[in-house]
């Protein structure tokens, strides 16, 4: 890997907000003081238009924080050029201070599928993962950051738990990692596995952000769907991320059935308190 391991930008610090549609308007009317905004990438792909001249004014007063979600980092087909192109194109333009995608596979073929679908946890994947986070930090000549994802299906074939599939992606490629709180909760429930086991195995200094969003229940499942607030639960799991991980900055993401700006504010200003009372405590 030739790429120079920079994060770009200012470095967020503090609790963002995951920006959407219906909030734009409002954050640049009344510039609420939030330390930083995440949008989704491939959002503002288009050259122009209202939706780009809107992020190019927030980007005017806040640090930014691009998620990918169609880059299909494990899939099979060829790394999509024209694809990672549009990203670097926008991450020219907009300095983030963060980029990032997901340890997922989402197209084969040439067909997109509207889910992160999983991988299986395989020394070969490992490998060929590995390549193409290499191949995107090498186009876009900056260290990126990989999510965990929520699953719903586990490989037999899987043969390295997943935290360690991560860590050594990340001491592989010199990415860094997102660790998405919500998803290791969900996931430690659906398929009986230890969530704090995982935050333990993740190297404290390659995780370069957090995610925390809200669930839902169907009969014996979780299902991941950013459409509530936070559960207890992963507010504890939260508390233990941020004693072993350090205030790492975190995000609030909430993408369905969008509530009013106020509840995104009173969902980060928790987070915020998780983080000072972490820090008063070290200090």
């Amino acid at each position: 890997m030739n790429v120079s391991i920079s994060q770009g930008g200012i470095p967020p610090r503090g609790v963002g907000i995951g920006l959407r549609a219906p909030h734009v308007a409002q954050v640049l009317a009344t510039r609420p003081h939030v330390p930083w905004f995440e949008v989704h990438t491939e959002n503002y792909f288009d050259e122009g238009g209202a939706a780009r001249d809107a992020l190019d004014a927030v980007a005017e007063h806040y640090p930014l924080s691009l998620h990918g979600v169609g880059l299909s980092l494990g899939g099979t087909d060829p790394l999509d050029r024209a694809h990672l192109a549009k990203v670097k194109r926008l991450v020219d333009r907009l300095r983030p201070a963060l980029v990032s995608e997901h340890a997922s596979w989402g197209s084969v073929r040439g067909r997109h599928f509207n889910d992160l679908l999983p991988l299986p946890y395989t020394r070969e994947t490992l490998g060929h993962l590995a390549e193409r986070v290499c191949a995107v930090q090498d186009a876009l000549g900056r260290r990126i950051l990989v999510e965990n994802i929520s699953t719903y299906y586990r490989f037999p074939e899987s043969v390295v738990p997943e935290a360690e599939f991560l860590a050594c992606l990340s001491i592989r490629t010199g990415c860094g990692l997102i660790l998405d709180v919500n998803n290791v909760y969900v996931d430690a429930c659906n398929h009986g596995l230890d969530a704090r086991a995982f935050l333990r195995t993740l190297p404290r200094d390659a995780v370069g952000e957090m995610h925390l969003a809200g669930f839902e229940r169907r009969g014996g499942l979780l299902v991941d769907t950013h459409g509530a607030r936070v559960d207890p639960a992963v507010w504890s799991l939260y508390e233990e991320a941020v004693a072993r991980f350090g205030e790492v900055p975190t995000l609030v993401e909430w993408d369905t059935d969008i509530p009013d700006f106020a509840v995104l504010l009173e969902e980060a200003a928790r987070a915020s308190v998780i983080q000072g009372a972490r820090h008063d405590l070290a200090a």
